[in-house]
């Protein structure tokens, strides 16, 4: 297998990079929304909550900064995110391998081979051995790819626990994505934990684009067990102060979160803590429901201190 050079936005940049996994919430389809609120020149940019990388993605490839910082709190997603900047060779390797016997084997062997990678996949969260996270990034880009509808759940242990998709033919090792990520992830830096850990990079100079954990309109419609920790009301609030800090700093901020008047529109929980920013409603379709029927668009928002450019 090639060797990947380490120069950025070489040829496989003329593949255009996208998230690398299926993640609750992701922002592609909002992405014409989200754009209009870049500043004009980005020096610095910083993702409190990256995700699936949606945004920083179109912002590494539209804006190029000159300098970046990616956080979550999802220690495997933010392992994967470093194997494909430092180990991408080896993990294309081991995709590879394991899209060759899944394309060689019927469903129901696959479904084993589904269960039976998850189960190693909990070993090596629980284990964290260092020496074992291609392995582990390789498992979690896998079984994105073949669970129920891409979530990434797990049970008051932090065990992965989402079941088999029976997928027939999924692209398990997208190769030409990975190496386009790859290209683009070598001027990133990257934590794993809390946002408030990105507060002393944040400055004057950087844009901040926030995409916490949606405050749920029901309490059926909660999902926040991306992670073992969760996101309450509280925990909003504690957000609201965090931007409203980082905005004194003179930070560029576009936050998104669910529209609580979807549900009561006598709801003004962000109406009143975002109070001194702008907040504009747009339409976003909801993919994630287990009845199809109520998968449809609905209000979100976008909170910033930055006027649309359009």
């Amino acid at each position: 297998m090639e060797v990947l050079s380490k120069n950025v936005y070489s040829n496989f940049m003329l593949q255009i990079a996208h998230p690398f996994v299926k993640w609750a919430g992701g922002k592609t389809q909002l992405l014409p929304e989200i754009r209009k609120h870049y500043p004009q020149r980005i020096k610095k940019y910083c993702e409190p909550f990256v995700g699936g990388g949606a945004v920083l993605f179109d912002v590494l490839q539209k804006c190029r900064p000159e300098e970046v910082l990616i956080n979550d709190v999802n220690v495997e997603l933010i392992n994967t995110y470093a194997q494909i900047k430092n180990n991408c060779e080896l993990l294309i390797q081991q995709l590879s391998e394991i899209q060759l016997k899944y394309k060689n084997q019927s469903l129901e062997e696959n479904k084993i081979l589904f269960y039976e990678k998850r189960l190693r996949y909990n070993e090596l969260k629980t284990n964290r051995n260092d020496a074992e996270n291609i392995e582990k990034a390789a498992l979690f880009i896998f079984l994105n790819k073949t669970c129920f509808n891409g979530l990434y759940r797990v049970n008051k242990k932090g065990e992965f626990n989402v079941p088999f998709n029976n997928a027939k033919n999924p692209l398990i090792c997208d190769e030409e994505n990975l190496k386009a990520c790859f290209e683009l992830l070598q001027n990133v830096q990257m934590k794993a934990g809390d946002y408030s850990a990105c507060k002393n990079f944040i400055d004057s100079e950087t844009f901040v684009y926030l995409d916490p954990p949606y405050r749920p309109l029901t309490q059926t419609a909660a999902f926040t067990s991306y992670s073992e920790n969760q996101f309450s009301d509280k925990e909003q609030i504690e957000l609201g102060n965090f931007i409203s800090e980082i905005s004194n700093k003179g930070a560029k901020v576009l936050a998104s979160n669910s529209d609580p008047k979807n549900a009561n529109k006598e709801d003004n929980f962000f109406d009143e803590l975002y109070s001194n920013f702008s907040i504009e409603r747009i339409r976003a379709s909801r993919m994630i429901n287990s009845n199809a029927k109520k998968r449809g668009a609905i209000s979100e928002l976008l909170i910033s201190n930055i006027a649309s450019v359009f």
